[in-house]
């Protein structure tokens, strides 16, 4: 092992809330393990999605790009034929794997299904998971969208280009000990790693075992589904921690942990057929959800830890964004970050040093919405609370220093900032469109 490079283990949950960790302030069930790696190194406070859904919170991790620089703006389709990510944009998986890294993905990956926009085409040595937004955790079958009776159900479980049927095995008990495999594996080479844990909990269908939802008896069904299947992740990332540990790497590895955005609020999280919203993760104290570019759909939880690097026990409130992971580990790994088009920047810094954040400003556009973070204010132009709803107003801004849940709109008693924050929210938002219209639009027009 290369012990002048770092090992990377990045863990991705999906639609997790900000307040659904115990290190996050939830008592209505524990997270230890996770709990362990905030403890060894940083626990964000004001840590951001590249977006509020899926699919483009996933490609600005990897890529270190705004979503719509990096060629996916929107929750792709999960049929065999669906466009996506490409290799026109270079992932971190394949920055260091040009620097030598071994590389590999397990889990979700909700990044494009056809040739040319899976793992293996994107940077990554070696894939197990599966590539669509959502499966049947038992039977490992692609469901979402059939109801339009023109979408059949797909099976969705691979091993590189290889299908694989595994029916009846829990999902992320899979993605957990595939983990520890692939580590165990990629040790055995004498070159470091960088593996990537995509976890598909918490997002629906609400599946978990007995074995799990008997530890929470006395919560309320969505409350305890919820707390059962983040129990479940909890408990993998502990396997693979422990399997660093017993390795001797542990301290040679940087770990990573985020959700993908918001919790979501869709109706088929319950599973019984009714239309009413879900309410079974939680945001803390932010405003909206899955979907909504408030604080509660893009303001997720982040850890970070390299034991003897990384100083311990840190809580750190500098704004910082999930494409800031790619710069940040490039650095880490020795390479050059400046080969690269990033908009997210080096926050090693901010991690080893109690610098400040690299952001001036930071910026998000979901269909009609756009935001942007300046400082401690934040502007959100036709904010929705989550998918389906209105725009609440046409422009809101707060001061999340002294209102973290944007309870008061302040763009009446600061209009100049408003008008100003405004023009440049649009402008980024124009120059976002500009490259999308010249770089990615067609592959989308002709085939989703």
């Amino acid at each position: 092992m290369d012990k002048k490079r770092p090992n990377f283990v990045v863990f991705l949950t999906d639609d997790q809330g900000y307040g659904d960790l115990s290190c996050m302030g939830e008592t209505d069930f524990q997270t230890p393990n996770l709990d362990a790696v905030a403890k060894d190194g940083v626990r964000f406070t004001d840590y951001y999605s590249g977006s509020p859904v899926c699919s483009p919170s996933r490609a600005a991790l990897l890529t270190g790009r705004y979503p719509g620089n990096a060629g996916v703006r929107a929750i792709l389709a999960g049929h065999r034929k669906a466009t996506g990510l490409d290799a026109g944009t270079p992932t971190i998986a394949q920055a260091l794997k040009d620097i030598g890294y071994q590389t590999a993905a397990v889990g979700k990956w909700h990044l494009g299904l056809k040739d040319g926009c899976r793992p293996n085409d994107n940077g990554f040595d070696y894939f197990y998971g599966f590539l669509a937004g959502c499966i049947d955790y038992y039977s490992h079958i692609f469901y979402w969208s059939m109801a339009d009776g023109n979408t059949n159900p797909t099976h969705d479980l691979w091993e590189n280009e290889h299908e694989l049927y595994e029916n009846g095995k829990y999902m992320t008990e899979m993605i957990s000990e595939k983990a520890v495999e692939t580590i165990q594996r990629m040790h055995s080479e004498d070159k470091p790693f960088f593996l990537y844990v995509a976890y598909n909990a918490p997002h629906y269908p609400m599946h978990a075992p007995k074995k799990y939802l008997d530890r929470f008896p006395n919560l309320p069904p969505d409350r305890r589904i919820m707390a059962a299947m983040l129990s479940a992740v909890d408990d993998g990332v502990g396997l693979i921690t422990d399997e660093l540990k017993k390795l001797g790497i542990y301290e040679d590895t940087v770990i990573y942990f985020q959700s993908d955005n918001g919790p979501s609020r869709e109706s088929r999280n319950w599973l019984d057929g009714t239309p009413d919203p879900y309410y079974g993760g939680t945001t803390g104290s932010l405003k909206g959800h899955k979907f909504s570019l408030y604080e509660g759909g893009i303001r997720i939880p982040c850890l970070f830890s390299w034991p003897g690097h990384i100083p311990p026990e840190q809580v750190i409130s500098e704004p910082c964004i999930a494409m800031d992971a790619f710069p940040t580990f490039l650095t880490m790994a020795g390479g050059d970050p400046s080969k690269y088009e990033l908009d997210g920047k080096d926050i090693s810094g901010v991690l080893k040093n109690g610098e400040k954040t690299p952001h001036e400003e930071l910026f998000w556009e979901m269909e009609d919405q756009t935001a942007m973070r300046r400082g401690n204010y934040k502007l959100v132009i036709n904010g929705r609370l989550c998918e389906f709803k209105t725009p609440e107003t046409p422009v809101f801004l707060s001061d999340l220093s002294k209102d973290p849940g944007e309870t008061v709109n302040l763009s009446e008693a600061l209009p100049e900032m408003t008008e100003e924050m405004t023009k440049k929210a649009l402008a980024w938002r124009e120059g976002i469109e500009k490259t999308w219209e010249a770089k990615f639009a067609n592959r989308y027009r002709s085939l989703t």
